[in-house]
């Protein structure tokens, strides 16, 4: 292996190390700002470690086919140290910043839909609502009204068909049949049909 080679593992190897540096702050700070469940935290630890090993042998291994030397581990190191002496801070900030940032947009996006779409329709609720009871008032009033209207009629039918019904209804009994109920009815019709031509009739003539 030359020396221009491990030079350059050695760089990929500090920037793996400032890599490593950055994801796990990075995590750390999400876990913390998002409040994960404490119990997921070692599986979430296991699984960035084993995401670390595996990212870093492929480095290693695109950079001088897998070949582990002590410079390999100095640099790692020395990558971790100097992120964490100059970059964890602005690191850290700069996540807690994005994931407000985030936090901010989908508050917005919330109260633009709000906004626009569920009040507006809350809105047509209640005027539907509104305009229904209203139309239900005046129906209830005009059917009251044409009860009203129809009263007097109702009561001179009925103080006409009044005594001829009656008589038939009592002879029916409460066992009649239906047959024998609308044969009755239908000659009681006719009765009342003759009844009116007569009086019809005479009061003509005498005109």
């Amino acid at each position: 292996m030359t020396l221009s080679m491990q030079w350059w593992t050695m760089a990929l190897m500090l920037l793996s190390g400032l890599g490593m540096g950055a994801v796990f702050d990075s995590y750390r700070v999400v876990s913390t700002e998002l409040k994960f469940p404490k119990w997921w935290l070692p599986f979430l630890d296991l699984a960035y470690w084993i995401a670390a090993a595996l990212i870093v042998f492929r480095v290693l291994y695109a950079s001088n086919n897998g070949e582990v030397r002590i410079y390999v581990f100095l640099g790692l190191f020395v990558g971790v140290l100097v992120y964490y002496f100059l970059l964890s801070k602005a690191v850290s900030a700069i996540v807690r910043w994005l994931i407000e940032a985030v936090r901010t947009l989908i508050r917005l996006l919330l109260k633009t839909l709000e906004w626009t779409i569920v009040k507006p329709l809350l809105l047509l609720y209640k005027l539907a609502r509104v305009i229904l009871g209203f139309a239900t008032a005046i129906t209830i009033f005009l059917l009251k009204l044409v009860v009203q209207l129809l009263r007097p009629f109702w009561l001179l039918a009925k103080w006409i068909v009044g005594p001829i019904a009656r008589p038939l209804i009592k002879r029916a009994g409460p066992y009649a049949s239906r047959l024998q109920l609308a044969s009755r009815a239908k000659g009681l019709a006719a009765k009342a049909g003759s009844l009116w031509n007569r009086w019809f009739k005479r009061s003509k003539g005498s005109d």
